[in-house]
């Protein structure tokens, strides 16, 4: 099979399938493992396919199919990272910090570990980067547990997080549609809800791949948000846009 028809038929399959493992294009294409995950990659270059921890998505994939913690990890991580970086840059001593779930909002934390700030979350895995931190103060809110974001949620979050102001909240989300925000979990958005209503000033921290996506549940307006910040991949024409909702930051 020639290398042009090898990349056709690995985008359809992945279209098809939504996402698809390194193993199942071994298997229906019998080529090696390490064709395949060159492939994948310069397919994740042209912006044909999105990258994830051991295969691909679809771009055109259906978010109401949540991924799993573990792929997430493993999806525009150098973007993410960026992101990160320059969201920490807008935390100061002394603030009052709310982390919300996502793999985003965990490599914020890291950025976070010298600062003399406090930090209130109900993401697990940030509270896990941070328990050791001798500069903040860490209050981990619980409640129902969520494995595949590492998310406590439900009525008894909700009813603590009510009680708390913070100066800053940062926040992740898997869709942003116009001026919608959504998520795939009704709990989480709630939850992201209440944290941004009580926060003076509001950050949404999402890669180029959730533009113009829409998830199950719409959890906020992006008119109500601050600073929306985003990585260095984004089209113009769709950072343009969005700088009619919100003020866009970019992450380079």
């Amino acid at each position: 099979m020639l290398k042009r028809e090898r990349l056709l038929k690995i985008i359809d399959i992945v279209n098809s399938q939504g996402f698809i493992t390194v193993n199942n294009i071994i298997d229906e294409l019998d080529v090696s493992d390490m064709t395949v995950r060159r492939d994948l990659d310069e397919l994740d270059k042209a912006g044909k396919i999105v990258r994830i921890h051991g295969g691909a998505q679809s771009i055109s994939y259906s978010i109401d199919q949540e991924l799993s913690h573990n792929e997430k990890l493993g999806v525009q991580m150098r973007e993410k990272s960026k992101i990160a970086e320059l969201a920490a840059s807008y935390v100061n001593d002394g603030d009052t910090v709310f982390l919300g779930p996502g793999t985003t909002i965990e490599l914020l934390a890291k950025h976070l570990l010298n600062k003399r700030i406090r930090i209130i979350t109900n993401n697990y895995p940030v509270f896990d980067i941070l328990k050791h931190c001798d500069t903040a103060d860490i209050i981990l809110i619980g409640g129902d547990f969520r494995k595949n974001t590492g998310a406590f949620v439900g009525p008894i979050l909700n009813g603590n997080l009510q009680k708390f102001n913070f100066t800053k909240a940062f926040i992740s989300a898997n869709g942003i549609h116009n001026d919608e925000i959504s998520t795939y979990s009704i709990e989480e958005g709630e939850a992201h809800q209440i944290a941004l209503n009580n926060s003076r000033t509001k950050f949404l921290l999402v890669d180029n791949h959730k533009f113009n996506r829409e998830d199950f549940y719409v959890f906020y307006n992006l008119h109500d948000m601050d600073y929306l910040i985003t990585d260095d991949k984004v089209m113009k024409d769709v950072q343009t846009h969005y700088e009619q909702y919100v003020d866009v930051k970019i992450a380079k």
